[in-house]
């Protein structure tokens, strides 16, 4: 999962967490990101993930994005990037990894450890008989 955050335009300051690829970024309201900001088209770039290459960035034919102030049609997004198109801005950030409740399997092996050592006691005691 990544994270995006809006540095400037109309959303600035808010944080987008993108769970589906491919996520399209535009003005268009069928976009997974709409933005309503000067410069930006309909639909202006999508993120995808490639297993071997990792999240890429595919740009519109004619429209413009930089990464890191770089201009770039095609470009693998790396954790920190910035890009920049139209007026808007967005920082690109994996997202921070959500750690599964393990109460449940903690208290088990617990009762295991606490069922193992009893049997132990047990049979030291019967073979001290």
């Amino acid at each position: 999962m990544i994270q995006l955050r809006i540095l400037s335009g109309k959303m600035a300051g808010e944080n987008v967490f993108v769970r589906r690829f491919p996520f399209r970024i535009g003005r268009a309201p069928q976009n997974e990101l709409a933005l309503d900001d000067a410069g930006v088209w309909d639909e202006h770039l999508k993120i995808g993930f490639q297993k071997r290459k990792g999240f890429i960035l595919e740009t519109n034919a004619e429209a413009f994005v930089a990464v890191n102030e770089q201009p770039q049609k095609s470009s693998r997004l790396r954790n920190g990037d910035i890009l920049s198109f139209g007026s808007a801005k967005i920082q690109f950030w994996l997202a921070p990894a959500r750690q599964r409740n393990l109460a449940t399997a903690e208290l088990f092996v617990w009762l295991l450890l606490a069922a193992v050592t009893a049997i132990q006691v047990f049979l030291l005691l019967k073979l001290r008989k």
